[in-house]
């Protein structure tokens, strides 16, 4: 007797369940901000606020965002003047690794033209503009990291080749 009950009851909570996971089904309402916020009496009724905590605020989140595939291709710009620049200026250097992508250029331990001591450099260009905040330059020898007078010397010089560069492009 009890097995018999058991069964459509059982039916009956699956169908119940199916049913809920379609747009058509129970309306439970969102967890968060926007289902917290309590209504102003004194706006209108036509306002943006919902007007109960639990009715969905349509704002295309579900639980099956959770299984869709996202676009993980963020696109980065690196501004390609300060880019041709940071290899020109620092070509007495080997180059280790190149993400255009990132805009990451590492060079390896490399002597300056007349210089004694070597150098490395890691080159982060995180901007398509042609201005100084876009470039970060950081410097070191064997010995550790160099002044900050030399590391701003080496930006200024990437800096000045690339609007060079851009002067150049422009008279064509």
């Amino acid at each position: 007797m009890l097995r018999r009950a058991i069964r459509p009851l059982a039916l009956l909570f699956l169908i119940a369940s199916l049913a809920a996971c379609g747009s058509g089904g129970f309306k439970l309402g969102r967890v968060g901000p926007a289902a917290t916020q309590q209504r102003d009496p004194n706006l209108p009724a036509s306002s943006n606020q919902p007007s109960s905590p639990n009715i969905e605020t349509g704002d295309g989140q579900s639980i099956w965002d959770a299984f869709r595939r996202k676009n993980v291709e963020a696109k980065v710009q690196v501004n390609r003047y300060l880019w041709k620049a940071s290899l020109d200026v620092l070509s007495f250097m080997p180059v280790q690794s190149v993400d255009p992508f990132s805009g990451v250029i590492v060079f390896g331990y490399g002597n300056p033209p007349g210089g004694g001591r070597a150098y490395r450099a890691t080159v982060l260009i995180n901007d398509p503009a042609l201005d100084a905040r876009s470039l970060n330059v950081a410097l070191a020898t064997r010995g550790g990291a160099v002044s900050g007078g030399t590391q701003r010397a080496v930006e200024d010089a990437i800096l000045n080749r690339a609007r060079q560069m851009r002067i150049k492009d422009a008279k064509f």
